[in-house]
């Protein structure tokens, strides 16, 4: 290993046995944001101690092994110490990948909860209907892995489907496996309403939110303009005698937010403020992101809704990302919330070029 990687994790082993008498001390906890905070950077500081010593207990097996398999007479035992040598090996080899990733410094943004946006683009009903199965995805996929689904604005049509649909999804570690969900999803299939069984291309936008604290962004209130009207549902017929729909627009940026799912209109300015804030905070994340990529080799999950990110074709039973050249032929149980191995090749694909750049 490089000495500057391990220069790295020498000042890492020391920031480790200070934030250890940070979290024994009874007083972290009055703060519980700054607690939240010292915790999380607790547990990656061990995650590091923890892989360098799996690491150096293996260099020095290896070492030893070496030694017998110079100087070893007997046979048999010569080549015992051999296949242990192939066996340690490839464990400090792959111990050495696992600390060089958790030496990559942590996305600030990972931990947060997230908002999505799934709209139906080209293919009328059937993308409506295609962004239904998404949300359905996501929502089962979040599901199995504990995390929390709010709904915040439906657009329903009248076949069973979603113009448009947003919702938040609240857990650990939310956006660190979604983020790489904005784009264009391609939907090749036979429709329902097909009776000459003809294959259909349709598609939907997907927009991954990280969703703001009150820190993260700060809007005033005059650079809101704030109207107020009866929901509405599919076809345009009214679904509500009160004017409980909530329309914001924010003055400065022009970014338009509706909401009106709830009978209730604090709760639906509530929820579309929470809306706003996560596209405003979105806008200057994707500023940020730009002036990196500027140093960087590549990169995906950039964010970018008008990129074709994956194609669902069911005829064939198969999934194909674009992105990082990931062909499934388990689309039926993908689209049932089966996402892990597709989300974990688009993070592990990230980290890799982030290695080598």
């Amino acid at each position: 290993m490089d000495s500057h990687l391990i220069d790295r994790i020498n000042q890492l082993q020391a920031r480790l046995r200070e934030v250890e008498l940070l979290v024994a001390d009874p007083d972290l906890h009055r703060d519980q944001k700054r607690a939240v905070e010292i915790m999380r950077e607790h547990a990656r500081l061990s995650g590091i101690s923890e892989a360098w010593d799996r690491l150096q207990e293996a260099s020095r097996e290896i070492a030893e092994n070496e030694l017998l398999v110079q100087e070893e007479q007997d046979q048999e035992m010569k080549n015992l110490a051999e296949e242990e040598l192939v066996s340690l090996r490839k464990q400090a080899e792959n111990t050495e990948r696992e600390l060089k990733v958790l030496l990559l410094p942590p996305d600030p943004l990972d931990e947060k909860n997230t908002i999505l946006e799934i709209r139906a683009g080209t293919g009328g009903d059937e993308a409506s209907l295609f962004a239904s199965d998404l949300y359905r995805m996501y929502a089962r996929y979040a599901e199995d892995r504990g995390w929390k689904i709010e709904i915040l604005e439906t657009n329903a049509t009248e076949v069973g489907g979603f113009k448009e649909i947003i919702f938040s999804v609240a857990g650990s570690q939310v956006y660190s496996h979604l983020k790489y969900e904005s784009g264009v999803h391609r939907v090749q299939r036979i429709p329902s309403t097909e009776s000459g069984g003809r294959i259909h291309t349709s598609a939907v936008t997907v927009a991954v939110l990280p969703e703001a604290e009150e820190t993260d962004i700060q809007i005033r209130q005059e650079d809101l303009k704030i109207d107020v009207y009866r929901s509405s549902g599919p076809g345009g017929q009214s679904v509500n005698t009160t004017d409980s729909a909530v329309r914001i627009t924010h003055i400065p940026t022009g970014l338009v937010v509706i909401c009106q799912d709830e009978k209730s209109q604090l709760k639906n300015k509530a929820k579309a403020l929470r809306v706003l804030k996560a596209r405003l905070f979105e806008q200057e994340e994707a500023k940020r992101r730009d002036e990196m990529a500027q140093n960087r080799r590549s990169q995906i999950g950039s964010g970018d809704r008008s990129e074709r990110i994956r194609t669902y074709n069911f005829p064939q039973n198969r999934l194909s990302d674009h992105r990082i050249n990931l062909t499934l032929y388990k689309l039926d149980h993908i689209i049932e919330g089966d996402l892990s191995e597709v989300v974990e090749a688009l993070r592990l694909h990230t980290m890799e070029e982030e290695l080598s750049s």
